[in-house]
C-alpha cells in the first residue's frame, strides 16, 4: 500500500507542479511567445476551465472501467499534455494544451482519493486520502519553487518537459503498484446513481463548503506577496521563503487534517474554518511582525488544507458505492473557490480599501463556509432523529 499511495502522490505531486508553477514563469513564456503577460495570463484560466469541465464529465465517463486502468489514462493524458506543451508554437496552440491538460486534473485526484480509501479499513480512509493530497503539498513546496527556477535557467518549455516526464513516472508507478480493482460502478444504473449524488443536498452543501472554504484562502494567498512587500516591508527574495512557509504549513495539514478526520470528520471542519477565519483576521496585525506574521503564513496554509482529507471523507460517508463524480466534483469546486477568492480579493483592492482587505474578504468566505456546514451538520442531526423517532414505535410492537 505505501508504493500504491506513493505512485498516487507522485501523479498529485505532477499536477500540482504544473498548476501553479505557470504563475512563476509568466514573464518567461510572454517573452518565448511574444505576447504580453496578461495575455499569458489566460494560460491559468484555461487550465482551471479544463479542471472544472473536465472533473465530472471524465469521472462519469469512466465510471465503469477498471479503477487503475482509469487512473493510468488519465495521468497518461495529463503527462502528454505537459509534454506537448512543452513544443507547442504559439500561445493559441499552448491554451488549448492548457485545458486539455487540465482536463483529468480532477478525475485523477477523485478516481485517486475512492483508489486510497478502497486500500485501507473505514477508519483509516482520511489518513490514506492525505497521504495522495501531500503529492498536491510537496509541489507547492519543492516542485513550484524548482520548477520556475528550472524555467529561468532552462527555459519554461524545460519545466513542462520534465513535469511531463514525471506523469509518466507516475503511470509506471500506478501500473506496478495500484492494485487491481473493479471499476467504481457497474449495472445499467451505474451512471444514473453517480450522477444522482451530486444532487443530494448534503453533497451540494458540502461542495458549497468547499467553494466558501477554500475561497477563504485564495483570497489572501492570491495577494500575499504585495501584502507582504508593500505592507509588511519585507523584501522580495524573503517572500520567496515566506511562500515556502506557506506550503510546509499546507504540508502539516495535510497530514494531521487526515488523521483528525478519521476520527471526526466534521469537527475537523468546524475546526479548521474557524481557526483558519481567526489566522486571516489576525494577519492584519501579524504581517507587521516578522515571526507573528511566520506564524500566521504556516497557520493559513496549515488549516487551509487540513480541509481536504476531511471534506474527501465527508463525501465518502455521504455517497457510499457511488463516490467517483462526488470526488471528483470536490476538484470542480476548489477551481471554482480559486477564481472567486481571487476575484473577490481583487475588487476590494481596486476599490480602494488596501492590501490587506482581502484577508477580510477570506475571513467573511470562511465564516460563510462555516455557517453552510453547520446548516448541513444540523440537518443532518435532524434526519437522524426523525428516523429514531419513526422507528421506536415499529420497535414497541414487535412482541418481545
Amino acid at each position: 500500500m505505501p508504493l500504491a499511495l506513493l505512485a498516487l502522490a507522485l501523479g498529485t505531486f505532477g499536477i500540482g507542479t504544473t498548476e501553479f508553477v505557470i504563475m512563476g514563469l509568466l514573464p518567461e513564456v510572454a517573452d518565448g511567445l511574444g505576447v504580453s503577460v496578461s495575455e499569458a495570463g489566460h494560460l491559468i484560466s484555461a487550465y482551471a476551465a479544463g479542471v472544472v469541465v473536465g472533473a465530472p464529465l471524465l469521472a462519469g465517463a469512466t465510471v465503469k472501467l477498471p479503477r487503475r486502468t482509469v487512473l493510468m489514462s488519465l495521468m497518461g493524458v495529463f503527462a502528454l499534455g505537459n509534454l506537448a506543451s512543452a513544443i507547442a508554437p504559439e500561445i493559441g496552440s499552448l491554451m488549448a494544451i492548457r485545458f486539455l491538460t487540465g482536463l483529468p486534473h480532477g478525475a485523477f485526484f477523485g478516481a485517486a482519493s475512492v483508489a486510497a480509501a478502497s486500500m485501507v479499513g473505514r477508519d483509516r480512509r482520511a489518513t490514506a486520502v492525505s497521504r495522495v493530497f501531500l503529492g498536491l503539498t510537496i509541489a507547492n513546496v519543492v516542485g513550484v519553487p524548482l520548477g520556475t527556477l528550472l524555467g529561468q535557467a532552462a527555459g519554461w518549455r524545460a519545466t513542462f518537459g520534465v513535469v511531463g516526464v514525471i506523469g509518466l513516472v507516475a503511470v509506471a508507478g500506478i501500473a506496478a503498484f495500484v492494485p487491481a480493482a473493479a471499476p467504481a460502478a457497474t449495472g445499467k444504473g451505474a451512471l444514473r446513481s453517480e450522477v444522482a449524488t451530486l444532487r443530494h443536498p448534503q453533497v451540494v452543501l458540502s461542495l458549497a463548503a468547499v467553494v466558501f472554504g477554500f475561497g477563504a484562502m485564495f483570497a489572501c494567498y492570491s495577494y500575499v506577496t504585495p501584502m507582504l512587500t508593500e505592507v509588511g516591508g519585507f523584501s522580495t527574495a524573503t517572500v520567496t521563503l515566506l511562500l515556502a512557509v506557506v506550503g510546509l504549513g499546507m504540508t502539516a495539514g495535510s497530514v494531521l487534517g487526515g488523521r483528525a478526520a478519521d476520527r471526526a470528520p466534521m469537527a475537523t471542519l468546524y475546526v479548521c474554518l474557524l481557526a483558519l477565519a481567526g489566522v486571516l483576521v489576525s494577519f492584519v496585525v501579524t504581517v507587521h511582525h516578522p515571526v507573528l506574521a511566520i506564524l500566521s503564513l504556516f497557520g493559513a496554509g496549515m488549516f487551509s488544507l487540513a480541509l481536504g482529507p476531511a471534506i474527501q471523507t465527508r463525501i465518502l460517508d455521504l455517497v457510499g458505492d457511488a463516490p467517483t463524480m462526488a470526488s471528483a466534483a470536490i476538484q470542480s469546486a476548489s477551481n471554482i473557490a480559486n477564481s472567486l477568492g481571487a476575484w473577490l480579493g481583487g475588487m476590494v483592492i481596486a476599490a480602494g480599501l488596501g492590501y490587506l482587505a482581502p484577508t477580510i474578504v477570506g475571513a467573511t468566505l470562511a465564516v460563510v463556509g462555516l455557517a453552510v456546514l453547520m446548516l448541513s451538520g444540523g440537518l443532518e442531526v435532524r434526519g437522524r432523529r426523525r428516523s429514531a423517532a419513526v422507528e421506536a414505535p415499529e420497535r414497541e410492537l414487535v412482541p418481545a
